[in-house]
């Protein structure tokens, strides 16, 4: 049966969506978000609500079909993409990427499912000012070494930017077409999505500018986006809520566009997808977060002053979406998931389940230099042996570790602690020979 998109939600509000608006409302005030949009299928009954300005200097309204830059929510729709193509076997999911892709020849063991689900063992990939004016074979040469593997292939996850340029790559070498228009042809058309793109000169649709908010005159203004063309697969796609709610729905078999069969892949847990604190676990281009005996699948975006999310649940057929065009809208996500509980009773997960961890541990064996690529994270300890952790020279930020060997990173302003990642031990040794920040794996090269 066809399911309703954004257009085929009831003339007259619901009680539920006149709640919800009021709640967007008052809570982009709060969080001082200039526009936002949340959307919920609760396979039922389709309520969309939206709020404020799509561009806060010149008071764009921010619409119904306001498309928003997505930032990593691109990558399942990359995934899908190639999805697509193993479905109809012009790719396999477990074929060496080097069989397509030159630059992988140094890593032969590298699959496509490896790519798609952060199991590469490939660096985070190059920063965006790094990587303007480069191909993509240019790019995945300088990342795609032995010298910079992380781990060996499916041992480990590590949230990966080139893992999806290569991805894109592999769309590119296979279709004969652009990533932009493979991504437009194979998924958008179908799903009934208006493709943009950051970079367009005229999209063909509303869209948002991200925003940031100046804290010491309090205004909020646009930001730039600076991601470089060769990252698009990772993270170029515009898009609203609506539109997300598409994508939900092919990812628990709720449409045709990908065959259930190949959308039941995507969401399956991959073997050794330890990703928190971004997802309990990682599928074939899906964060997947496990709710009581239920796994929801989806994905968390932030461009330059945005933060888009998407959650998905195939038992209940429940999908819910959210596109904001500010940094602060990462809160305001948070605080309406908690209004949906509190109004539905439906338990949208924004975090990855955590059992007790027990209290905290002295663990003086962190210490060290960890690198990933070019990016140096460097753990030392202070006189009383407390450790923190510095990127690239930063700001020290302090770390408490648990018994789990999982670590919280503290706020040296508020003593607030946010879930930061965890240590690995070498197998044979039992060393601490990595540590995962944020989804991001760094290896050890030396003592502190």
């Amino acid at each position: 049966m066809p399911y309703p998109t954004s257009a085929q939600v009831a003339p007259h509000p619901s009680p539920l969506r006149r709640t919800l608006q009021d709640r967007l409302d008052s809570l982009a005030r709060t969080h001082r978000v200039p526009g936002a949009h949340l959307a919920v299928d609760t396979g039922t009954e389709v309520v969309s609500v939206h709020t404020g300005t799509a561009d806060a200097v010149r008071g764009t309204a921010f619409t119904a079909d306001t498309a928003v830059p997505l930032g990593s929510v691109t990558k399942t729709y990359t995934a899908a993409t190639v999805m697509l193509l193993i479905d109809d076997e012009d790719l396999d999911l477990d074929e060496s990427v080097a069989d397509v892709l030159p630059e992988f020849q140094d890593l032969p063991k590298v699959t496509v499912r490896h790519l798609l689900s952060h199991t590469a063992g490939l660096p985070t990939g190059l920063d965006s000012d790094t990587a303007a004016g480069m191909t993509a074979s240019r790019y995945l040469s300088a990342v795609c070494t032995a010298e910079d593997a992380l781990f060996d292939p499916g041992t480990g996850f590590s949230y990966s930017n080139a893992g999806y340029v290569a991805a894109g790559r592999l769309i590119e070498a296979v279709t004969g077409m652009t990533w932009h228009e493979a991504v437009r042809v194979l998924l958008l058309d179908p799903l009934g999505i208006t493709p943009a793109f950051l970079g367009d000169s005229l999209p063909g649709r509303p869209v948002a500018s991200g925003h940031g908010l100046n804290t010491a005159t309090g205004a909020v203004r646009p930001a730039r986006q600076s991601l470089a063309p060769v990252e698009a697969p990772a993270g170029a796609l515009l898009a609203s809520a609506p539109d997300l709610l598409a994508l939900g729905r092919t990812l628990i078999g709720r449409t045709a566009v990908v065959p259930s069969v190949t959308a039941a892949l995507m969401r399956r847990p991959e073997e050794g997808t330890e990703a928190d604190p971004l997802a309990d676990a990682w599928g074939l281009g899906a964060a997947l977060y496990q709710q009581d005996d239920r796994w929801w699948c989806g994905h968390d975006g932030n461009a330059q002053g945005t933060s888009c999310h998407l959650r998905a649940e195939p038992r209940s057929g429940v999908v819910v979406a959210f596109t904001g065009n500010s940094g602060g809208a990462t809160a305001l996500w948070r605080d309406l998931a908690d209004q949906l509980t509190r109004l539905t009773g439906l338990r949208v997960p924004v975090t990855p389940a955590r059992p007790d961890r027990g209290g905290p541990i002295a663990f003086p064996q962190c210490a060290g230099t960890y690198r990933n690529g070019t990016s140096e994270y460097r753990i030392s300890l202070d006189p009383d042996g407390r450790p923190a952790l510095s990127i690239d020279g930063d700001l020290s930020l302090p770390l408490v570790c648990y018994p789990d060997l999982s670590c919280d990173l503290v706020d040296p302003a508020t003593g607030h602690r946010e879930p930061g990642g965890r240590f690995h031990r070498d197998p044979v040794d039992g060393s601490v020979d990595r540590v995962q920040i944020s989804g991001r794996t760094a290896r050890r090269v030396g003592t502190a």
